[in-house]
């Protein structure tokens, strides 16, 4: 155990001491507040007006098209040709031409511009137009526009879990669903990059014979679960590091650019119209009030047992294929299979998170090999506590099989050199004796 140790200490030790974990270390914080923060910096700028001909030869749109903060709108009387003339030489954006139009068919509308114009932009121009034909039609049959409006409804469901005993909780699907999916692909993005610095890590010990010495005093088995455990260690650090320096990092930079709350968004935003806002007090007590009723407790404890556990089963199967291996090509041959699995998992989230506690999610939850990336997904929607010890226990000897595995390709094909390994080959030495 004492070797295991030794070995654990040496791997952990050598590689948060690269300059590339303190670099990676350093910049994972800054990219990560770049993609929360510049959203929210670009959608509170002032965006740049443009100006925009109109040239309406049926006189119906003469009070819909009113400058605003994004568009500046001119009408001009001339022919299509004129206007045409006008955009080019004087400048402008682009030019809306509107036909002489039946309203009972209206068509012909176009929009010129001396390049490709910006979809927001030309969606909200066809909304404007669309909005005014419906308003003059409604007019035409005698309806009022105020009265169909009436009509109209806005459903709003509140969801409620309510437990065994009674009580009612407040809950929220797309709370929970946001932190499914970044704590799921967390962890897919971990075991990929720290079993592939496992399987590298064999490679390069194995070509430079190095572990030809370390193998005289140290069993190939306590040598594979070392580095495995060591690699896990590493990656933990340099999570942990991130998520720290990246709470610093978006409260500075926040506080810095006087960024005060996230702008709210509505139907005509998300179609075009840059005109942000600050949040409702009311969205934002409801939307604390949501997340208060989502077991954060319970989901980090989960999400760093299968952090770690996840890496664990994975890096044992990357390091047995770093052994048969003598360069990263000949992995490939070897790669597909062992990650077939975690991509399959995240392929299924989206099953999943349409049925949360459906038979297919919990099957998924609790096999080895996909239940780090599909119980993280479910946990945050509430899970049964036997359904979430079960997913660890079977995680747990999981990964002792795939040790168990690992371990007799591992103890023979760290020594073999210039062997075209094969599926048949590896088979031979996992049936061999000790």
């Amino acid at each position: 155990m004492n070797r295991i140790h030794i070995i654990i200490r040496r791997e952990y030790i050598s590689r948060v001491r690269k300059k590339s974990f303190l670099i990676a270390s350093i910049l994972g914080p800054v990219l990560m507040a770049a993609i929360i923060i510049l959203p929210t910096y670009l959608a509170t700028r002032g965006v740049e007006q443009k100006d925009v001909l109109v040239l309406d030869e049926s006189e119906y749109f003469t009070d819909v098209f009113v400058p605003n903060d994004e568009l500046n709108y001119e009408f001009v009387d001339a022919s299509e040709e004129e206007a045409k003339a006008k955009l080019l030489s004087e400048g402008y954006y682009g030019l809306v031409f509107i036909p002489k139009i039946d309203l009972e068919d209206p068509f012909g509308y176009k929009f010129y511009s001396g390049s490709n114009p910006s979809m927001s932009i030309v969606n909200k121009i066809e909304r404007e137009i669309d909005r005014k034909v419906e308003d003059m039609r409604l007019e035409l049959s005698g309806l009022d526009n105020e009265v169909i409006n009436s009509f109209k409804v806005s459903t709003d469901l509140d969801t409620i879990n309510l437990s065994k005993g009674g009580m009612e909780r407040s809950s929220s699907s797309g709370a929970a669903t946001a932190i499914g999916y970044i704590a799921a692909f967390m962890i897919y993005l971990f075991i990929f990059i720290y079993g592939a610095q496992c399987m590298r890590g064999v490679i390069e010990e194995k070509n430079t014979r190095i572990v030809e010495i370390i193998v005289s005093s140290v069993k190939p088995f306590h040598l594979m679960i070392g580095k495995v455990i060591g690699i896990a260690g590493v990656g933990l650090t340099q999570f942990i590091i991130w998520i720290v320096f990246s709470f610093v990092v978006i409260a500075g930079v926040t506080a810095a650019m006087g960024i005060g709350g996230v702008p709210a968004t509505d139907g005509a935003e998300i179609m075009g119209t840059p005109q942000a806002r600050q949040v409702d007090p009311g969205f934002v007590e409801q939307a604390l009030e949501s997340l208060g009723a989502i077991n954060f407790p319970m989901v980090m404890a989960s999400f760093l047992f299968f952090f770690v556990g996840g890496y664990l089963l994975y890096g044992a199967l990357f390091a047995a294929v770093g052994s048969a291996s003598d360069t990263d090509a000949d992995a490939q041959q070897f790669m597909l299979p062992v990650t077939i699995p975690l991509i399959f998992a995240i392929i299924m989230l989206g099953a999943v998170l349409n049925d949360p506690d459906g038979s297919l999610a919990f099957w998924l939850s609790v096999i080895p090999f996909t239940s780090p990336v599909i119980m993280m997904m479910r946990v945050p929607f509430g899970v049964e506590i036997w359904e979430l010890f079960l997913s660890m226990f079977l995680l747990v000897a999981g990964f002792i099989f795939t040790t168990w595995i690992a371990s007799r390709v591992y103890r023979v094909g760290i020594l073999m050199h210039g062997t075209k390994v094969n599926w048949k080959i590896l088979a031979k030495w996992f049936m061999a004796s000790n």
